[in-house]
């Protein structure tokens, strides 16, 4: 396996993996951003005088506060999908999922959608929250390296 630093995804001949790159330096810096602003509001609180009464217990709530919503934010860089002869293992924002090939019956980029997607039978899709548009040429690469490994499957 090659790491092609280029376009974000590490491709080969039998492994294909993608992980967002904009999604996960905006992420983190709104995060870091939301952590800062919540703790310098933190600080002024106990000296401001608007009649309310603050505890150091509020300002530590408060940093608190910061901490999880920067995390949360932090949390939309951690997609990836890895995908190799046998199938396909996506983690999006929360969950992690494997489908073999046989149960994709293609790999899609619909025009104007933010992210690629697996069709599935039944008319339903799921979400490849790894490979977004705003990548540009890394998203193309990765769904043709994942469109090339379910061709390769389906013709097995």
């Amino acid at each position: 396996m090659t790491r092609d630093s280029d376009n974000g995804a590490a491709t080969g001949d039998d492994v294909i993996v993608a992980r967002p790159q904009r999604a996960a330096w905006m992420g983190g810096a709104l995060g870091v951003l939301l952590l800062a602003v919540f703790t310098v509001v933190a600080v002024l609180l106990r000296g401001s005088d608007s009649g309310a009464i603050f505890h150091l217990s509020d300002q530590i709530a408060m940093v608190g506060v910061g901490l999880l919503l920067g995390l949360a934010c932090a949390s939309f860089g951690t997609p990836k999908v890895r995908a190799d002869a046998r199938g396909i293992d996506v983690r999006n924002v929360g969950t992690t999922r494997h489908f073999d090939w046989d149960q994709v019956l293609s790999v899609s980029f619909p025009d104007g959608a933010s992210f690629a997607r697996l069709e599935l039978p039944d008319d339903e899709y799921y979400p490849l929250l790894a490979v977004q548009a705003v990548d540009r040429h890394r998203a193309v690469t990765a769904v043709r390296g994942l469109r090339r490994l379910h061709k390769r499957a389906w013709e097995d």
